[in-house]
């Protein structure tokens, strides 16, 4: 361990040390230092209200609502976000989940054509020390043009980046005795590096700020903004972020999230699977919000998704606020002749039109050969850089719209698939990373949170298979993930034994987290405070891992 002045730090992982040095130089570690020191008990603060509000909603049974101390807020139909600067007036197409350590992929953005990166510290990352240091240096070359034939910063897509969720520590760097909150780790280096020339450039600096579960956590995140603004010299709500409304709670508190971070707010995003996912941990127990079969009942035409976008389509505009829809999972076949290339186009676009139509002002691809069909659909499809025009005065949306569970049960494909999903997304992040591709799709933390949680909840209710009848226990559910090893096997190219022991360690996490009584929070949080998941980092930070996903299927 380093240690300057109540900092305990890890050293760099081999390699990096150029790297390293870079990024925690000793002013650099000395803000780091004020910033968590200073929120800190904040941090813990929101996480505890979080356990309570749990504890609340188990013992009394009682489901949320719009509530009635902030009604103020939401009747008041004067107050607005603060513009945001020219470079975000035009959101349609960001690519999605781009992992900060993937250079490669990372250049390949800078020099696309899409309106942002979302540089993505949390979904689609796994957060090993190699691949945060690795990552926030990229962005720091990026940021400062060191990156060849590569746009400058001013030129390219605008980062929009996305530190870790509250619910992640970073294990590598103590304060106060104490390991730090990530988001924290991630956000610090990130501003003190690069945010005085995204600024000068116009650029930035943006933000996705992750999993914020009420108003009270970006009021949180707004004090945060307001420090760091002051301690580095920055202009007053320079800073703009957009949060990810990726809890059910939080589809209650929209309006007054926007309203605490009304200086810093680049709007609200919806997405499907972690959204989803909400419903099973916060009511997962419950028999009346058993989730049927995503595979094959949940899309974003269901009533408790579609009132979701939009009120939060809705709820944006009416505040001048930017409203952006999820990431398009599908990735195109290289033969852009075949007939499957012409379906998987073709199902993106009508997916993709639902959320223009609902007035979104953009979303995200993972695919960049998607980034044009996806602007143009835009451009056919609404006028001008965005849709804040499209106030949605015509819908209402109550509180049963969004918490009322889509009909249908569960198919003996969905259940398997979910299987697959969570246990390949264990394996990827044993492997040191954070998303990999599974039968055409692109897959990270938020469905692998899905599909877990999907198992759990069906074993925990017993559910009946619509197939046979045959009923989801943890031994069905065993014998199918054993059944499914060849498949698993080829969809990692196993090719050593070390591979095979990986992913027969996946297996058991999965199986292990689906079978426990009380329902883990976040699958990601699991890992990262799990033995298997830290001892594995060493081999990585040794340089002994995979620089970017598996070869897509």
């Amino acid at each position: 361990m380093l240690v300057h002045q109540g900092v305990e730090l890890e050293t760099p992982p081999s390699g990096l040390e150029r790297e390293f040095h870079t990024l925690f130089n000793s002013d650099a570690l000395q803000f780091l230092s004020e910033l968590i020191s200073t929120f800190q008990a904040e941090v813990d603060k929101v996480l505890n209200l979080r356990a309570l509000r749990k504890v609340q909603l188990d013992l009394t049974g009682e489901l949320p609502g719009f509530l009635k101390d902030t009604a103020h807020i939401r009747n008041d139909p004067s107050w607005r976000v603060s513009p945001v600067p020219a470079r975000l007036h035009c959101r349609h197409v960001d690519v999605g989940d781009l992992s900060p350590c993937d250079t490669k992929r990372l250049i390949m953005g800078l020099k696309s054509t899409a309106q942002g990166l979302q540089i993505d510290f949390d979904d689609g990352n796994c957060p090993t020390y190699r691949n945060q240091i690795k990552g926030i240096y990229n962005v720091y070359q990026a940021v400062h043009n060191q990156f060849q034939d590569v746009p400058p910063i001013s030129q390219a897509p605008v980062l929009m980046l996305r530190p870790r969720a509250w619910n992640m520590v970073e294990h590598n760097m103590m304060v106060n005795g104490r390991e730090v909150p990530g988001p924290l780790f991630d956000f610090g280096l990130l501003m003190f590096h690069n945010a005085k020339l995204l600024l000068q450039n116009q650029s930035g600096p943006f933000f996705y700020l992750s999993k914020v579960e009420s108003y009270m956590e970006a009021r949180l995140w707004s004090q945060i903004f307001f420090w760091t603004e002051k301690k580095l010299g920055l202009p007053v709500g320079c800073i703009k972020a957009t949060v990810l409304i990726e809890c059910v709670l939080a589809s209650f508190e929209m309006e007054e999230i926007l309203y605490e971070l009304k200086e810093h707010s680049a709007g609200l995003n919806c997405g499907i699977w972690d959204y989803s996912a909400s419903f099973v941990n916060k009511f997962g127990h419950r028999t009346d919000f058993l989730l049927p079969d995503r595979s094959k009942y949940v899309d974003m035409e269901k009533r408790f998704l579609h009132s979701y976008m939009d009120l939060l389509v809705q709820t944006c505009h009416r505040r001048g606020a930017l409203a952006t829809g999820g990431m398009a999972a599908l990735l195109l076949p290289r033969d852009n002749e075949s007939d499957l290339y012409k379906t998987v186009l073709s199902t993106a676009t009508r997916l993709k039109l639902l959320e223009i139509k609902a007035g979104v002002d953009g979303f995200m691809v993972y695919d960049m050969d998607l980034i044009e069909p996806m602007q143009k659909l835009f451009q056919l499809h609404s006028h001008g850089q965005n849709q804040l025009l499209q106030l949605r005065e015509d819908i209402t949306v109550t509180p049963e719209d969004l918490l009322i569970m889509p009909a249908g049960g569960v198919t003996l494909y969905g259940l398997r698939y979910n299987i697959a999903v969570g246990v390949l997304f264990i394996e990827a992040w044993l492997s040191g990373r954070g998303h990999f591709f599974y039968l055409g799709k692109v897959e990270d933390s938020a469905t692998a949170e899905i599909s877990r949680s999907q198992v759990w909840q069906w074993i925990r209710h017993q559910v009946r298979l619509e197939d046979d009848g045959t009923v989801v226990t943890q031994a069905l559910v065993s014998s199918l993930a054993e059944g499914l090893m060849e498949d698993l096997k080829k969809a990692i190219h196993c090719q050593t034994s070390r591979d095979k022991q990986r992913l027969m360690t996946a297996v058991s996490m999965f199986l292990e987290i689906v079978q426990k009584n009380d329902f883990p929070e976040f699958l990601t949080t699991y890992l990262n405070l799990d033995h298997t998941f830290l001892s594995s980092q060493s081999q990585h930070e040794n340089g002994q891992r995979d620089p970017v996903p598996k070869a897509r299927l």
